[in-house]
């Protein structure tokens, strides 16, 4: 594809997905397909040549969208918003234009930047405190953006196992970080999503799940039992 069909298929694109946003309505929220009904209509081995754009997009509208879950769709109510918009849209053609990988400031000065500030943005939005805003003067926080709320949880969970074996180190300099490791422990509500649980896991990390009350909520009489752990040599984190 060079950049003059680019064109015209970006253009036939915007028209297709135009088309599916205004006809959601008509269409079946949940697919009715069968688990492996996709393997039944595709290729066991990969195409040795390419194929014509026109034939892919046959195969998306006949193969691949009977087994969609429409996340936009108006009766659509399950798990969480998708936060789709067509000013989205737009930005997800931009951003796989330019094509950048900000995973430093040399990487891409104006990705990492804007990333920073929308942050902070978002911070001040909801009402977090300064020292959790990345350009507040003296502030050590800020955020950054992950690829979903799992890794997210992960990524928290590893940083504070190794602030809390850092914070350890300094209490039991004798000690190496396998011991020092044993002794963290995790706490979550039984109503914490389960990948709580698999980061735990990956970490290697203790977790203990406390029980709410009938309302969903921790109370203070349970979170009283983390006192037990501590008089095991446990440390919260």
């Amino acid at each position: 594809m060079d950049v003059e069909e680019f064109r015209t298929r970006g253009k036939e694109m915007v028209d297709y997905i135009c088309s599916y946003m205004s006809t959601l309505r008509t269409r079946r929220v949940t697919p009715s397909v069968e688990p492996g009904y996709l393997r039944a209509a595709l290729p066991a081995e990969p195409p040795l040549h390419p194929e014509s754009w026109d034939d892919v997009m046959r195969d998306v509208e006949e193969k691949i969208m009977p087994g969609v879950t429409h996340w936009q769709h108006p009766r659509f109510h399950a798990y969480f918003p998708s936060g789709n918009s067509y000013p989205s849209i737009l930005g997800d053609m931009l951003s796989a234009g330019v094509g950048c990988i900000g995973f430093s400031w040399a990487a891409s000065p104006a990705c990492t930047e804007l990333e920073i500030i929308m942050l902070d943005w978002m911070g001040k939005a909801i009402g977090l405190p300064r020292a959790f805003l990345a350009l507040e003067e003296g502030s050590k926080g800020g955020g950054v953006i992950e690829g979903s709320a799992s890794e997210c949880v992960l990524v928290t969970m590893l940083a504070a196992r190794a602030n809390g074996i850092k914070r350890l180190k300094h209490q039991f300099p004798m000690l190496d970080e396998g011991e020092l490791l044993s002794r963290l422990i995790a706490y979550c509500s039984k109503e914490a999503h389960s990948c709580v649980e698999k980061a735990a896991m990956i970490c290697f990390v203790k977790l203990r799940i406390l029980q709410p009350d009938e309302h969903g909520s921790l109370r203070g009489d349970t979170l009283k039992e983390v006192s037990l752990d501590v008089k095991k040599n446990l440390c919260d984190h």
